[in-house]
């Protein structure tokens, strides 16, 4: 079990879009009710049912939000980078978690009571902005998502998926390789096919030139056709 952990963050940079709607006070509040937590590797921070008590800021590694699907798939909705805020929406909508989040890397989690991001924001019409644009561009996301991969075929959705993970993470020193590592499991959740597609699809995309593999490690050689096979689906 996961222990709650008191420690010294700089939340004027960890925390800074919320940090700088507040006043001393309500800084203050934060401060002091705020607990970092730390996660393995493939361990879940929470589950599908569970009550929503706290906001999750991701400080550091990476996150995958998902669901398990029919016949024991899973999808993977969305994917976290520091400092991306998850784990709250529940609560607003007043319902029980939906998905499951799990720590993709070994990952530093900021934790916020809910009942203390709540009644900041009953005080705060700034910070009640924030949340507002938050869930309206997570929406929009998701809205964005729900067509593309219903819409297009696998080869466009892998490469959607590809654009995506380099969107998010960004690229190695050598400019070209992809900064997260992802299972031919993982890679075929988030594009919404199965394993045995995502493999078939990759090693066309190798065979094209398009991209490169070494392991789990996925390198982008033509980024204009890859966005060309993802627009065109």
């Amino acid at each position: 079990m996961v222990k709650h952990q008191k420690e010294e963050v700089d939340f004027s940079a960890s925390l800074s879009e919320v940090w700088r709607v507040l006043n001393d006070k309500e800084r203050d509040i934060l401060r002091n009710n705020a607990i970092v937590q730390h996660f393995k590797r493939n361990e879940l921070i929470y589950c599908e049912g569970d009550d929503p008590k706290d906001m999750m800021c991701l400080l550091k590694g990476k996150v995958k939000i998902f669901k398990e699907g029919v016949g024991g798939r899973s999808q993977i909705i969305r994917m976290i980078k520091p400092v991306q805020y998850f784990g709250y929406r529940a609560n607003f909508a007043q319902e029980q978690y939906l998905t499951n989040a799990s720590a993709f890397e070994a990952s530093t989690v900021c934790l916020i009571p809910m009942t203390v991001v709540t009644s900041l924001i009953m005080a705060n019409a700034e910070l009640a902005m924030f949340f507002i644009r938050q869930l309206s561009v997570d929406l929009g996301i998701a809205d964005e998502r729900t067509v593309n991969l219903t819409q297009k075929h696998i080869r466009g959705r892998l490469a959607e998926s590809l654009l995506f993970l380099q969107d998010s993470y960004g690229l190695e020193e050598d400019g070209a390789t992809i900064s997260i590592y992802l299972s031919r499991e993982d890679l075929a959740n988030l594009s919404n096919m199965t394993t045995s597609n995502a493999i078939r699809t990759l090693s066309n995309f190798v065979t094209e030139r398009i991209i490169a593999l070494d392991g789990r490690k996925i390198k982008i050689i033509d980024e204009d056709r890859l966005r060309k096979i993802s627009k065109l689906g």
